[in-house]
């Protein structure tokens, strides 16, 4: 294996067994960091070269001063003894020809690009080099005839300049990488603490399986939350939503389980009776075996629309285009055969007798059905419940209507909830969850069912459908 894979290999093990607070602060100290010596890196060699330009620039000006006071100078040294440059500059000449050099040693390095200069070959140029072992700066520069002059200066204060800024710089750069770590630190325990309390607020409904929790989200202006707490927000809509839906499942299975127990045992007790049919006389199991299919029937019925009601949304691919007008005509229809002593008028606006929108025929039905049989129930016999089909804005209305005694205000916010039955209501056969079923339909197709108490009296309901129909 690689040396490049096994690194690679141990980088990703470690980002995976490492928590997401240390990786991200080991990425923000380590931006920082890096941007810290970046900069300090630069610093250092910008100050150094501002340093040694300033020292070229008095070796050009003290050149050109040397230059301009003797226009042919013929000594091999101008200025002072030149040990360890004692005076101010030290300063040589040097014919490009050897065999031109003047009498005595040179005491500055003499070096063949030094000649290159004095012959034109070479242009100017600067170099560090060492005197008795101390740093020094020297300028070599044509001066005509053939010739070149070296110039040096000493260089300890450039030199010891720029061992302090390197010195400054450095601790500058380690300061930063600590500041780095520090605030990467900071900046992992502040940026994910929402998300530290998003994991601890789900480990805890996890363990307690209780959604009635949710996270605490930082004080500020609505609108200007960051990434982090809007996630946090979201879940805790999502909570909210989860409560609702646990709860409404309680409530179903706790309601269910109540109305499910009187006609079982009515059951029980008639399948007990009926074991012991050599002791009836025949009218006996007759009534009991009537009683018996009757509490079939309801039970069953009451069944299927629990199975109906644990649904929480239609199947999308049974869709199809619904003409409204229509199915409310075989609703009608289907009423009066099971209410042959309820009159049903219909009456639907022309303009909607084309109209059409997304659903499930038979859940749709079995809406308008649920409609109809309760306007019928509470309707006195020859009591018309009307049925209306118009158009409202983009969207159809349905309205049904009957002359029964109404719905009380103390019961009108609860008409549609599982199980419900008012006090009038009782004692007349159902189960409480026509209503509830309706609504739901209802909205599984985008429409809005509400109930009120109609002028005059009876009961009146709106079922309508908005944007979503179309002709």
């Amino acid at each position: 294996m690689s040396g490049g894979r096994r690194g690679r290999e141990l980088g990703g093990r470690w980002r995976r067994h490492r928590p997401l607070r240390t990786r991200l602060a080991v990425a923000a100290s380590a931006a920082v960091a890096l941007v810290a010596v970046g900069v300090c890196t630069a610093a250092y060699f910008v100050i150094r070269y501002e340093m040694y330009h300033q020292l070229d620039l008095n070796l050009t000006q003290s050149a050109t001063r040397i230059i301009q006071a003797d226009r042919h100078p013929d000594t091999a040294v101008l200025a002072g003894e030149c040990r360890y440059l004692s005076a101010p500059a030290c300063a040589q000449v040097v014919p490009a020809d050897p065999a031109k050099d003047a009498a005595g040693r040179y005491v500055l390095p003499l070096s063949p690009a030094v000649r290159e200069v004095a012959s034109g070959e070479r242009t100017p140029y600067f170099s560090n080099f060492t005197l008795e072992g101390h740093p020094a700066r020297m300028a070599v520069t044509p001066i005509g005839d053939g010739r070149a002059l070296q110039l040096a200066l000493r260089a300890d204060s450039v030199e010891r300049g720029v061992r302090q800024a390197a010195l400054l710089l450095s601790a500058v750069g380690g300061a930063g990488v600590l500041l780095a770590a520090a605030l990467g630190y900071w900046v992992s325990r502040t940026g994910l603490a929402p998300v530290a309390r998003l994991t601890a607020t789900a480990e805890r409904i996890a363990a307690t399986r209780d959604p009635r929790h949710r996270i605490e989200l930082p004080p500020g202006p609505p609108g200007r939350e960051d990434e982090v707490t809007r996630l946090a927000a979201s879940f805790n809509t999502m909570l909210g939503e989860l409560e609702q839906s646990v709860s409404a499942q309680r409530r179903l299975v706790a309601d269910a389980s109540h109305e499910l127990r009187t006609p079982l045992t009515a059951l029980r007790t008639n399948a007990e009776l009926l074991a012991r049919a050599d002791r009836l006389s025949p009218e006996q199991r007759d009534r009991a075996a009537g009683a018996l299919g009757r509490q079939l029937r309801e039970v069953t019925g009451l069944v299927n629309d629990l199975i109906e009601l644990a649904r929480d949304e239609e199947p999308q691919p049974l869709l199809e285009e619904v003409r409204l007008a229509a199915l409310v005509e075989h609703a009608v229809a289907t009423a009066e055969t099971h209410w042959p002593a309820v009159p049903f008028p219909l009456t639907v606006a022309p303009e909607t007798s084309d109209r059409t929108l997304p659903g499930i025929p038979a859940r749709l039905t079995r809406l308008l059905t649920n409609l109809l049989d309760n306007a019928a129930k509470f309707s006195p016999p020859g009591a018309p419940v009307e049925v209306e089909l118009t158009a409202v804005g983009l969207g159809v209305q349905v309205t049904v209507r009957d002359h029964g005694p109404g719905i009380s205000a103390d019961d009108l916010p609860y008409v549609f909830d599982r199980f419900y039955r008012a006090e009038a209501a009782r004692a007349l056969p159902g189960s409480g969850l026509g209503l509830a079923m309706a609504r739901q339909i209802a909205r599984a197709h985008g429409a809005e069912l509400t109930a009120e108490r109609a002028p005059g009296g009876g009961a009146l309901f709106r079922l309508r459908f908005g944007g979503r129909t179309h002709a």
